[in-house]
């Protein structure tokens, strides 16, 4: 009933399945309204990576060989996005891979370490990276092999929840229980809250960080055309 509502009038589109609503659904521990696209269930983060690699990254073009994406903890709507592209050779993983082909009805996910990463130097043209390393104990490793199996000049967009009121990165270890891991870093099974020292983080290791505040590139209608979040930053690390 209310899907139907939100199709009477179209004010909002997915810019990845290309479907309109009236507006998007409410998401999130603390609801947040025009998140969710009713279709394919991407939310504001997807939408906005979507947008950023149609319109701002310039993929390297060789007509012999495909190019290489890695992509990390897949969602459904991206997954479904570079599934559907000719011409890449595209790379889904998760260490618990097993619950997203469950949930993708796929086995094209595979088993993959972040910190461990089964692939050889210099190999991969982009990286997908969207809210994971907040639940890796070792970021500092997981980051080093995302760089080293990116190609020299390659690129990847790396997400993470950041509290920008931060200025350093918060840890603590010896919170374990699972309530008050979700009260210090706002999900049960998260490790730390990134601070703006994320960028620097990612900088010591050897990325070049380019921090983008795409989403002002769009008018206020737009923002709310495609559901984004004026909050978030696009962090488009190079090698």
């Amino acid at each position: 009933m209310e899907k139907q509502k939100q199709l009477k009038k179209s004010k909002v589109k997915c810019p990845i399945c290309g479907s309109k609503f009236e507006i998007f659904g409410s998401f999130g521990l603390k609801k947040r309204t025009n998140a969710q696209c009713y279709q394919c269930g991407s939310l504001e983060r997807h939408r906005l990576m979507f947008l950023y690699i149609n319109n701002k990254i310039e993929f390297p073009v060789n007509h012999f060989k495909p190019l290489k994406i890695l992509h990390f903890a897949p969602s459904r709507p991206l997954f479904n996005a570079f599934l559907n592209i000719d011409d890449i050779e595209y790379v889904p993983c998760d260490l618990f891979n097993e619950h997203y082909n469950k949930r993708l009805s796929t086995s094209k996910v595979i088993k993959v370490d972040i910190t461990n990463i089964p692939f050889q130097d210099n190999y991969f043209d982009f990286i997908l990276c969207s809210h994971v390393l907040e639940h890796i104990p070792n970021d500092k490793l997981a980051m080093l092999e995302l760089y080293r199996v990116m190609k020299k000049g390659g690129s990847g967009i790396f997400q993470v929840p950041i509290d920008y009121d931060r200025e350093t990165t918060f840890e603590d270890w010896s919170i374990t229980d699972p309530k008050e891991r979700e009260k210090a870093f706002g999900q049960f099974d998260h490790v730390r809250w990134y601070g703006r020292d994320y960028k620097i983080k990612l900088e010591n290791l050897g990325f070049t960080v380019d921090e983008n505040n795409y989403v002002n590139t769009f008018s206020n209608e737009e923002i709310f055309e495609y559901g984004l979040m004026k909050s978030e930053l696009v962090y488009h690390c190079k090698k």
